[in-house]
């Protein structure tokens, strides 16, 4: 038996061999995900207060379900002055206008009895003057707090800055409020992270984790915190112990790192950090230019070189960047070709909630005014579009009225962009998406399988595979908005039959002397490869 399985495996990369694939695949099993990312304020208002809470987010579990989303990633929960919660007040209380820590265990159960998963975002490096520590600590070198914020001064009157060498923000709402970072240094401080994640895990601590989070998002994670030279070799003496200490109340923790390099790969989280998946930056910044040779190189860069059993989570918008729908001017084929990617390239999709019916809103650095405001954002966080005619039971617009941000919404009735005018559509973006999801969900490859780059002679169509050890899949994508021909390299596809599963014929079969696809204007065709 042994024998017969080393045969089959010498074999199976043998055949690897010959489709050409640019990397030895490492048969991760850990993508079995799809992730959706919710900003729960502006998702389903379930009391009438127009904020999103967390009853809204348990009365559409069936929404999300039958879209295909396994994975619920939640923005930040605790309390804060600010509406995108970031920026704590108390990290220990979640913010009200969400609900009860009761409403939230309910929550928890109710994803977790559906076999779905909850991810939590955390970012403790930073706090308000409104936290105890600032409180208590500031002006008060005796104070029991002075070690867990940096001070710049003997006084402790000179609190250091955050980010961008911020030291105070701007709500949309007129609020302001003195920022400052907290000292990953201290050990008090990272006893106090310890104390609250494990809380989380476990919050009635009776080893069953029904009732916790399947792992965390961290915000603005780095080794030297914002490159100050102040808070240096973080992933050793910080995020590696805390990470440590989850993992041995629950091993199956999920930890996912939000690199703070837009720029970067993430290796280094992966490797030195202990996190289980960074962000795939590279290849979203690449699918959002439609350009087929910055999306394969950035694809064979991010997906070849990531360690085994670690992940990339592609995405192709999240809260912090304008939408995808905004950059392809709500272009139908366009947002389509960008589900494609996102959904079928590697690693775990996280989708941003509303991409899925082709939300509009652009996030735009000081775009209200040279003062850095949090009302920014708003445009890329606007209420989930569930009616027609944008009113109705649930809708979250807690901005209503409140700036220029709500006068230039893109809420706008009737324009095709909402779940009621999608759903029943058998062209719409929220259907690809739907059955893209299934279709990801039925071919192993297309969870699971490594990506392999696949070269062809024509500069608008992207081809690559997704192969397993149970099946090889070819996924050919026209970037443009003309009819496309490409003939797949000799050395790619020796000797293997295509049976079209997706976008072409039934039972279609290219054989190896016929190897020239044809796709039309933002075309999509999956082939199983036999």
């Amino acid at each position: 038996m042994v024998q017969l399985k080393n045969l089959c495996l010498c074999f199976f990369y043998c055949l690897l061999f010959l489709v050409g694939c640019k990397s030895i695949p490492k048969r991760d099993k850990i993508h079995n995900e799809v992730i959706y990312h919710v900003f729960q304020r502006s998702f389903y208002d379930s009391n009438g207060d127009q904020h999103g809470d967390l009853n809204g987010i348990r009365l559409k579990l069936d929404y999300l379900q039958n879209l295909g989303v396994t994975s619920i990633l939640l923005t930040p929960l605790y309390e804060s002055v600010y509406y995108h919660n970031y920026y704590a007040t108390d990290f220990e209380k979640i913010d009200p206008q969400y609900g009860t820590e009761e409403d939230y265990i309910a929550l928890v159960k109710a994803i977790h009895e559906r076999g779905m998963k909850i991810y939590m975002d955390m970012e403790t490096q930073y706090i308000t003057e409104d936290h105890l520590w600032w409180r208590d600590s500031y002006s008060n070198p005796a104070s029991e707090y002075s070690d867990y914020i940096i001070y710049n001064d003997s006084a402790q009157t000179k609190p250091e800055s955050i980010v961008f060498n911020l030291t105070e923000l701007l709500g949309y709402d007129g609020t302001v409020r003195k920022i400052t970072t907290v000292n990953l240094k201290a050990e008090a401080v990272k006893d106090y992270n310890i104390k609250l994640f494990k809380y989380w895990l476990d919050p009635n601590g009776d080893g069953n984790f029904d009732d916790g989070v399947d792992g965390f998002r961290l915000d603005h994670m780095m080794d030297d915190l914002d490159n100050k030279g102040i808070l240096t070799n973080l992933f050793e003496t910080f995020w590696v112990p805390l990470i440590t200490e989850l993992k041995a109340v629950n091993p199956n923790l999920r930890i996912m790192a939000e690199q703070a390099d837009w720029l970067s790969y993430g290796f280094d989280y992966l490797e030195r950090a202990g996190v289980d998946a960074v962000f795939a930056f590279r290849v979203q910044q690449a699918t959002r230019t439609l350009d087929k040779a910055k999306i394969e190189a950035f694809a064979d860069t991010t997906f070849g070189n990531t360690p085994r059993n670690k992940a990339q989570i592609m995405f192709i918008e999240n809260h912090d960047i304008p939408r995808f729908a905004i950059v392809v001017d709500r272009d139908p084929g366009k947002l389509k070709v960008g589900a494609a990617i996102n959904t079928l390239i590697g690693g775990i999709p996280s989708i941003y909630y509303g991409q899925e019916i082709g939300m509009l809103g652009n996030a735009e650095f000081g775009k209200y005014g040279k003062v850095i405001t949090d009302a920014n954002e708003i445009p890329s966080r606007e209420a989930f579009e569930w009616y027609a005619g944008n009113a109705g039971e649930g809708m979250a617009i807690w901005y209503k009225d409140s700036g220029p941000w709500w006068d230039e919404s893109k809420l706008k009735p009737h324009d095709g962009i909402s779940l009621e005018e999608q759903e029943n559509d058998s062209l719409s973006i929220w259907r690809f998406y739907q059955t893209l999801l299934n279709l990801r969900k039925d071919n192993h490859a297309l969870t699971n399988g490594d990506y392999i780059g696949v070269s062809n002679d024509n500069k608008e169509v992207l081809t690559f595979l997704r192969s397993s050890m149970e099946q090889t899949v070819l996924v050919a994508v026209n970037l443009s908005s003309s009819n496309q021909k490409c003939t797949l390299d000799s050395s790619s596809m020796r000797g293997q039959n295509l049976r079209g599963i997706f976008e072409s014929p039934e039972n279609t079969t290219i054989t190896a002397k016929k190897k020239r696809l044809s796709l039309p204007p933002y075309g999509l065709q999956i082939y199983e490869v036999k």
